[in-house]
This record gives structure tokens, sequence and C-alpha cells, in this order.
């Protein structure tokens, strides 16, 4: 009879509203079996009940074979109690690795050939939030946390991957300015790599790496890097590919994993049925891949560019759909 899936689904702020159900629709196309939940989290939920994610959604993805997430509005002012929702979730739940493949699809400003996967460790570096001001406030320092265990997790994750693509990883650092932190994790990522001896391992320093992508894609398989340098890099590969609104992601754990698009909740134009689902539809299939449901997430992904390229398309790729336009046209190039 096949597999039940069980997934968990946060719509979260904004247009989450928007591409999460449209993901739904296309996942539901594909004739797997899945039980969905629905969970909050996010701004809205902050408003609600004074937490961007209660204790309900935690235990709801925990309990779930995986989770879709929408997309989540964060203030721009600091305001008390609040926390990023996803942010608080990789913590939570010790989503240790963050995976943002950048691979072509037939839309503007794409380069042909990229297919890479930016595998950016997603628990320390500059993102435990430890910082403080001195000298009545004229120095802020912030401290940057790496650690050998977590620094072996995320390159023996980024090892295996390379291992089912191309055999290639890249260690991308600034150990030449940052010899102590940053060596320690070329120290972790070279221990890990003894048990791995049909990947190839090169080093990039991280600025190096910048330009090499902008240039070459093509020479990337797999990058490994810690927390700040993978939020930087992986935003610069997804305009590699045609910029964030195609751009999917995941984080990744031992326990629990979510699946996101990297595109925010874009406020300006929620609940005008424009918004673009390609990023949440190709990170649903990346969630069935990581299911080990790789035939059916090569049939979304196949879909989805045979709609990119034939049309129709949203308004930010030049066309005049709307959300569920584009979604019944990936449903229809399922077969």
């Amino acid at each position: 009879m096949g597999q039940t899936y069980r997934i968990c689904l946060i719509e979260g702020d904004g247009i989450g509203h928007e591409v999460v159900p449209a993901a739904r629709r296309v996942l539901e196309a594909t004739g797997l079996k899945f039980e969905f939940t629905e969970a909050e989290a996010g701004w809205e939920t902050f408003e609600k009940y004074g937490t961007s994610v209660p204790e309900e959604t935690v235990e709801k993805i925990r309990a779930a074979d995986a989770t879709l997430f929408g997309a989540a509005t964060s203030p721009t002012r600091k305001v008390e109690g609040f926390f990023g929702a996803i942010r608080y979730l990789r913590k939570r739940l010790d989503l240790f690795a963050n995976v943002r493949p950048a691979k072509y699809h037939p839309v503007p400003g794409a380069i042909q050939g990229t297919d890479l996967v930016v595998v950016r460790e997603n628990t320390e570096g500059l993102y435990v939030e430890q910082e403080r001001r001195y000298a009545r406030g004229r120095i802020a320092i912030a401290d940057r946390v790496i650690t050998y265990d977590a620094s072996y997790r995320i390159a023996e994750y980024a090892l295996k991957l390379a291992q089912r693509r191309r055999g290639k990883l890249a260690l991308v650092h600034k150990a030449n300015v940052l010899p102590l932190s940053d060596g320690l994790f070329l120290e972790a990522a070279y221990d890990a790599a003894k048990h791995y001896p049909d990947v190839e391992i090169s080093e990039v320093i991280v600025d190096a790496c910048a330009m090499r992508l902008v240039r070459r894609p093509q020479d990337f398989d797999v990058l490994v890097m810690e927390n700040l340098f993978g939020d930087i890099i992986s935003d610069l590969t997804a305009g590699l590919v045609g910029g964030l609104g195609i751009a999917p992601s995941g984080n990744i754990g031992e326990e629990a994993a979510i699946f996101e698009p990297v595109h925010g909740s874009a406020p300006d134009i929620a609940g005008k049925g424009i918004a673009n689902p390609t990023a949440t539809i190709l990170s649903a299939a990346m969630m069935l891949e990581h299911l080990g449901e790789k035939e059916a997430a090569e049939r979304i992904e196949r879909a989805v560019d045979r709609v990119l390229a034939e049309g129709p398309r949203t308004p930010d790729l030049g066309g005049d759909a709307t959300t569920e336009a584009f979604t019944d046209a990936v449903i229809r190039a399922l077969g």
C-alpha cells in the first residue's frame, strides 16, 4: 500500500499562507500518501500568543517525519520577548545542517551548468548571539564560537552528500586571518575526511570563493562552511540561479528536519495571490528526497522546470500568473 508520511505544515507569515498550501497541493498530486498536521510559528503567532513558537508547534514537528515551513516576519525594531522562529527551532531541535542547493532552472539571469550545494553549520559561529557593549556603549564585542564536535559533524554531513553527488567537497574558511577558530574548523573537517577517501577535498578562502562562484560556479559541487559564511555565500549562490524566489533549503538534524523557501514573508504582496511558490515547491521536493522518495522529488523538479520554461510565470519572473495558476500548471506537468 505504500508508506504514509506525517508532514507538519507551518505557513508562518505573509505569503507563507499562500505558498505552503500551493506546495501541499503539489505533494498530494504525486500520488504518495500524506498525513498533514498544521502548526503555528512566526510574528503573527507572537502577536496572538506572546511567543513566536508555541510548545505545541515543537511537539508537532517532533512527531512528524518532516516539516514544511513557509515564511516568517521579524520586526525591524527590538521587541521584548520576541525571537526569530526559525533561529529558535534550529537551536531547540539541533537542526545542525542548513542545506541550500543552487541548481540551474530556466529563469532569467540563471547561469547554465550551475549545480552545487552549500552546507552551512547551523548552530554556532556568531549566531550564538552573545554580544555586549563596553565603554559607555562605544565598543561592541560579539563572541564567535567554533567547536570541534560541531565542525566535525557538519563536515561529515557534507562528505556524505558529496559521496552521493560528484565526489567533490570545498572547505570554505578564513583561517589565514582566524587561525584558531577557522583552524579548528579545518582540523575537524580533515579528520572527518579521513573516513571518506573517495571524496576530493579542496580548500578555498571565503572571499576568493565568492569571486570564483561568480566567475565559474560550474566548478563547485558541495561547499561546507561555518554559519555566517554560509548565510552570505548561500545568498550569492541563489543569485546565480535566479534569486531567492526560487531557492529552496533544508534545516536538518538527527531527529527532525524543516524545509523552507529562502525568501521572506513579502508583506508588500501578501494576500494578493501573486506570490511565486517555486521555492516552496522545490523545498517540498527536497523534503521528499530526504524521506527517500527521490523519484517523486525528481518528478516535481522536472514539472517545475517545464512550467518555468513554457509558462505561465508569476509577476516576479515577468509573467502575470497567479499563485494558483502557476501551481495548477505544475500539477498538470506532473502527469
